[in-house]
């Protein structure tokens, strides 16, 4: 596994990094520890999780996904990157979400218990909060990090306005900026080049891209006449609407199709092609994979070790061109 440095700071991330949002919903606490094991002894030691996970669950499941970790991480914490977020609704009480200075303070407390550490590697806003003065957040990241919460600071949802934002405001009142972006970003969905992977290259911004395999319609092992399959994100719970809305339209199993004749071609799975595809952009620093399933780890691994030919690049570029633009969901 390479390492590579984290934007403009000086810690250095795996090439890969393991999200955790699939732990205590999609699969349970044993599952969720073969995973971490299978990663580790990949040589992942970049986690990513929130406050808010597990993935489609509701408030009286937020947190679960830190307690899992939390227990896993116990006795080898100084082995690993450890990155979490806040913004989603915590309970039912209205502030125990979004980016107050209340929330933010609050929030990162309640992580740090559960994940049994004193401090996390990174805490990130997990969206925007068009309630809270960019200002007020910064000023309680800052807080964070003075205290030792967390080393660095960053973002995710972000559009390009809104990072570029929080950054002039940041330098204008002497705080800790955003190290760091959590984009979505996949074949079928490249939107962020246009603007969000431009200024994160001028402004020394980590690019850690979640979805690189757009929630498992890059494997290929979906058809869009059999619906959504159950147990997969396509279907579960909270997050089978969004998921659905992403990526289960037509256009895009035609596109699919066609990525997976390139793949048998060049001689890998699908799913190494797609996240061997995202580690090429030379804005990205570490893609997020996701599992269910400990085995299914292995072909997104095995992207750290496959270099794309440039004719390669250039042919998938020009199948999913049509994705850099907004208009092309459907």
């Amino acid at each position: 596994m390479q390492y590579v440095r984290f934007g403009r700071t000086g810690l250095r991330v795996s090439r890969l990094c393991l999200g955790t949002m699939t732990f205590g919903n999609q699969c349970d606490e044993g599952t969720s520890r073969a995973i971490l094991d299978a990663a580790a002894a990949g040589g992942i030691t970049f986690l990513d999780t929130a406050d808010v996970y597990p993935l489609g669950g509701t408030p009286a499941t937020a947190g679960r996904t830190e307690e899992i970790l939390g227990r896993w991480l116990k006795g080898r914490r100084h082995e690993l990157v450890v990155a979490t977020k806040c913004f989603g609704p915590m309970s039912e009480r209205p502030w125990d979400r979004g980016n107050s200075r209340k929330h933010v303070l609050d929030a990162i407390d309640a992580s740090l218990r559960r994940l049994g550490t004193d401090y996390v590697d990174l805490y990130q806003l997990h969206q925007p909060d068009p309630e809270t003065p960019i200002d007020e957040t910064l000023r309680a990241l800052e807080d964070v990090v003075r205290a030792g919460k967390a080393r660095y600071v960053g973002c995710s949802n972000f559009l390009a306005w809104q990072a570029a934002r929080a950054l002039g405001r940041s330098e204008a009142l002497g705080v800790a900026r955003f190290e760091s972006v959590q984009p979505r970003y996949n074949l079928l969905f490249r939107e962020f080049e246009r603007e969000l992977f431009p200024l994160c290259r001028e402004e020394g911004l980590a690019v850690i891209p979640y979805n690189p395999i757009a929630g498992g319609l890059l494997s290929g092992k979906h058809r869009l006449a059999g619906g959504p399959p159950r147990g997969s994100r396509f279907t579960l719970g909270t997050a089978a609407g969004i998921y659905q809305e992403r990526y289960w339209h037509e256009r895009m199993f035609g596109t699919v199709a066609q990525l997976g004749e390139v793949a048998a071609e060049a001689g890998l799975p699908l799913v190494t092609l797609a996240v061997a595809w995202v580690l090429a952009n030379p804005a990205v620093t570490a893609p997020i994979l996701g599992a269910s399933r400990p085995e299914q780890l292995a072909p997104s691994l095995a992207a750290a070790e496959a270099a794309l030919a440039p004719d390669l690049l250039a042919r998938l570029d020009a199948l999913t061109r049509e994705y850099r633009r907004g208009d092309a969901t459907r």
